[in-house]
């Protein structure tokens, strides 16, 4: 074995003479060349005398050693601050995400509760929406032909005889002026100036229908008494209220483009009545002096107590005082008059044996920063002279108008009162508009539970609609009778005509059967004539049908008559009132004069209704409609009170409804949600409520027998009592038609008809190179919001006179 020479390093002193312990060699130290290593042995080495024989030296020379150990990188841990930070900031990140969740999941459920979320969103379309578009509904005035000829596009068996585009009438189609007013009635002209000179032009009407027109798929016109013979172009039906003529000529300046064929025409046929100058036209003073000229044919009005009037300054009181020269008078002792105080009215001397009628409002709803657009001018005109004017005072028009903010005293303080409703309305409506505030109404209906349904608070204007009816039916006993009104409808046709017809096919509705008939849609292609209507709802209430909302029927027998519980296959038929649990003693209600098994019909007939709906009666127990447990103030240890709910809140209601609905407020603290509200109270107290059934159209090819499966989806083929009704999670079916508060087919309706385009169909151009313009039978459409008519030389001064975004100066210091 070959030696190896001692050899010390001075540093670690390494012994080189033997072999090389690995294990002790450090491996991080750097390396170095053979020569390097040479240079470090130590002098006295080199001088050995061995120094000189290389025989010594091993012929594979061997890499030397290092000297120095290598420096060793030990890891670190990171210190415990450090540890702790990071740790700290996990646990608050999994906190935030954690608290994420459960805010996500409550935001979630409260949109569920208030409805703002489909619950059960679809995966696919819903079945409508499948169905084919109907055409001809856009068809123009040159394809009118006889209503007798018309074969309807829908429903029918029969396939309509599309227009073509050559088989135009080469003729231009006469219009007519529509009068719907009685001639015996001793009606007194009226005026639109203190000088009876300006007299309101007709309406225009002509007689057929587009070719190819499509029937109203519910309701039907004859049934009420309404001409399904006619139809209406826009000039014809808004021409006399300031549409299709120029600013300077006092007009709106809307309506100057597009197709005009015939439009002039209107006013050759009004004979010596011409374009009225609306500049300076005050509605007001106008339905005093009509009032005031007709009041012969008119009941004698009960006398308002001052006493009674003075509670909460000019609170139902909406005086504007007029003198004598306003309202054409020249009697000096009546120089001021309040434009809805009462006095009792002497009837004049008229025809013997014409019966006296009752006044009647029509009630806008509105509020008091809204923008009133030039469309919405014209049609508040077309309802103050149908309504009105030309019907010689018989309805008079008001404007009930919500003021939202309720930091105004709008209560206390008569000067601030003047104030804010002189600023509410455009000029020419001024004084005949009342204001009210939710903070008002909880001052004078205080006591009533606060539940805060769906976070809306009780006396709100969404579930407490009714309560400043209420309270102005109270402060206004001259009205037998007052219209709720909504300012998004629209009607194609007459006003007067409608409401007239309306009120006189209600009146002739017997009490048997008429709450089973009113929570039902009536289809006439299914359902054939209003005879075989009655029928066939009188079969279903009392044999039932086969319906699945049945199928728990034989649990009922026996059972306590609860909402809510099993109910019978048979319906128990509604016969006078169906009390709550809690009902006002000492009510004055009426009582049927028989049993429904003997009465013969009779019980009803000729007895004005207490509330008219134009949307059906139906039973919200049972169904997913949002609101059907929105009641305050009953007593619900036996479960809830009866009651019914139409969707809609423009109706017809009775002083005698709505001092009832006043009472239980304001003594019962009884309250349910707006739409509940009239129907119930006239359920519970024995009222006659009647359903109009108006056409209704629709914007697709549904089959008609799946339309009516839908409609009165509910039990027993109703439309509610059941959660197959439509109403609640099934709304979605009303898109498509023209009466639904939230139907899309009568906006767009509306617009084409004014000639716009819509979807990039219709307008302009198409009127002119096709059919012209839109010609449509008469049908309420509802909403109708926010339509910018084109006008001429830009926007008009109605348009800029509220700005709705500017804060109100309601005590002058502004």
């Amino acid at each position: 074995m070959q030696k190896f020479p001692r050899v010390y390093d001075q540093k670690h002193r390494y012994d080189l003479g033997s072999p090389p312990d690995l294990e002790k060699l450090g491996y991080d130290e750097e390396e170095t060349s053979d020569e390097d290593e040479l240079a470090n042995i130590p002098s006295a080495y080199s001088s050995s005398s061995r120094e000189s024989s290389g025989s010594h030296r091993p012929m594979l020379s061997r890499r030397p050693l290092s000297k120095h150990k290598k420096n060793v990188e030990v890891h670190k841990p990171p210190s415990r601050r450090i540890i702790r930070y990071l740790c700290l900031a996990l646990f608050t990140t999994l906190i935030i995400f954690i608290l994420s969740l459960i805010r996500a999941s409550q935001v979630s459920s409260r949109q569920l509760e208030l409805g703002l979320v489909d619950k059960a969103a679809p995966s696919k379309p819903k079945p409508w929406e499948a169905f084919p578009f109907l055409e001809r509904y856009f068809g123009g005035l040159r394809t009118l032909i006889p209503k007798s000829d018309n074969v309807p596009e829908y429903p029918s068996d029969r396939e309509p005889v599309a227009a073509a585009s050559d088989a135009t009438n080469s003729t231009k189609p006469e219009g007519f002026p529509f009068n719907p007013y009685p001639s015996d009635a001793g009606i007194e002209e009226c005026f639109l100036d203190t000088s009876n000179t300006i007299r309101i032009p007709r309406v225009n009407y002509y007689s057929g229908v587009p070719q190819g027109m499509p029937d109203p798929v519910i309701g039907a016109h004859d049934v009420l008494g309404l001409r399904d013979d006619i139809c209406f172009d826009r000039y014809g039906r808004l021409g006399p209220y300031g549409y299709g003529y120029s600013i300077k000529r006092g007009g709106t300046g809307a309506g100057m483009s597009g197709e005009r064929e015939g439009a002039e025409e209107m006013w050759i046929r009004q004979g010596n009545i011409r374009e009225v100058d609306y500049t300076n036209v005050r509605w007001a003073p106008a339905q005093l002096a009509c009032l005031e000229k007709n009041k012969h044919r008119f009941l004698p009005a009960e006398a308002l107590d001052e006493r009674h009037q003075s509670l909460f300054t000019k609170m139902g009181n909406t005086v504007v005082q007029h003198k004598v020269d306003e309202i054409g008078s020249e009697r000096k002792d009546n120089t001021t008059r309040s434009f809805n105080a009462t006095k009792k009215v002497e009837p004049a001397q008229i025809t013997a044996g014409t019966p006296l009628i009752p006044l009647t409002a029509i009630v806008i709803r509105t509020w008091w920063n809204h923008q009133y657009s030039v469309e919405e001018i014209i049609y508040l005109r077309s309802m103050i002279a149908e309504l009105s004017i030309l019907s010689g005072g018989e309805y008079t028009v008001h404007f009930l108008i919500h003021v939202k903010d309720d930091n105004v005293p709008i209560w206390a303080e008569k000067q601030i009162y003047d104030r804010v409703l002189e600023n509410s309305l455009p000029e020419e409506f001024r004084g005949m508009g009342t204001l009210w505030s939710e903070r008002q109404m909880s001052l004078i209906y205080g006591g009533l539970e606060e539940s805060f349904f769906r976070e809306l608070p009780v006396h709100g204007v969404y579930r407490g609609l009714y309560m400043a009816l209420q309270y102005f039916s109270n402060q206004h006993p001259e009205y037998e009778y007052l219209w709720n009104w909504e300012l998004d409808v629209r009607y194609t046709g007459q006003w007067y005509h409608l409401f007239d017809r309306v009120r006189q096919w209600t009146k002739n509705q017997p009490r048997k059967g008429l709450w089973e008939r009113n929570g039902r849609f009536y289809v006439p292609s299914v359902h054939g004539s209003w005879e075989d209507f009655k029928q066939m709802v009188r079969v279903q209430s009392e044999m039932g049908t086969g319906s699945p909302n049945n199928i728990w029927s034989s649990m009922r027998v026996g059972a306590v008559d609860v909402p809510g519980s099993p109910q019978g296959k048979s319906e128990k038929p509604i016969w006078g009132p169906e009390s709550p649990l809690d009902m006002l003693d000492a009510q004055d209600d009426p009582i049927p004069p028989t049993s429904a098994e003997k009465d013969q019909y009779e019980w009803g007939m000729g007895e004005e209704a207490d509330l008219i709906t134009f949307s059906p009666l139906f039973d919200p127990d049972g169904t997913t409609w949002f609101y059907a447990e929105d009641m305050t103030g009953y007593n619900t240890t036996q479960g809830l009170p009866p009651r019914r709910a139409s969707i809609g809140a423009s109706s017809r209601l009775s002083r005698r409804l709505l001092q009832t609905m006043h009472r239980e407020t304001i003594l019962a603290r009884h309250d349910m949600f707006s739409e509940m509200w009239p129907a119930s109270i006239a359920l519970h107290h024995g009222l006659k409520a009647v359903f109009a059934p108006h056409p209704v159209y629709i914007d697709r090819r549904w089959p008609t027998g799946y339309l009516a499966g839908v409609m009165n989806g509910g039990r027993n083929g109703a439309s509610g009592a059941a959660r197959t009704s439509v109403y609640g999670g099934r709304e979605h079916n009303f898109k498509g038609q023209t009466w639904f508060y939230d139907a899309g087919f009568s906006p767009n309706l509306w617009r084409r008809w004014l000639g716009y385009k819509v979807d990039n169909d219709g307008g302009e151009q198409e009127e002119i190179a096709q059919e012209g313009r839109m010609c449509l039978p008469a049908m309420l459409l509802h909403p109708i919001k926010e339509v910018n008519m084109l006008v001429e030389g830009g926007k008009s001064i109605e348009e800029t006179e509220i700005d709705p975004d500017a804060e109100f100066d309601w005590d002058g210091t502004g």
